[in-house]
């Protein structure tokens, strides 16, 4: 890794419908090294489920990992998230330098 991309990370956001579902999702993250960091945040969703329009409390979680980590990522969402279709959005972003280093090693 050269230049910018040595300060590339990837972070991933997904929800689950209550707090313990975040914190279990997050801890279990964090644990396997799949993620850096998980912040549990409490948000408001709209949304459409079939045919039912949905407005709901939700946990989002914001995984900070590398991009080498998204199938694993994925693959787990797929066995320990709790929903039939696992929100799974993610996008790559330069941190500092430090910060990056950081997410290397937690995750390696």
């Amino acid at each position: 890794m050269t230049g910018s991309q040595d300060r590339d990370i990837l972070v991933v956001t997904t929800t689950v419908a209550t707090l313990a579902q975040g914190q279990a999702l997050a801890r279990s993250l964090v644990e396997a090294r799949l993620a850096a960091c998980v912040q549990v945040d409490a948000v408001q969703s709209v949304y459409r489920w079939g045919e039912k329009l949905c407005d709901e409390a939700e946990v989002r979680l914001t995984a900070k990992t590398l991009t080498s980590k998204s199938d694993a990522l994925q693959a787990f969402f797929q066995e320990h998230h709790p929903y039939d279709v696992p929100e799974f959005l993610a996008m790559t972003l330069q941190a500092s330098a430090a910060y990056a280093g950081w997410v290397r090693n937690e995750v390696s």
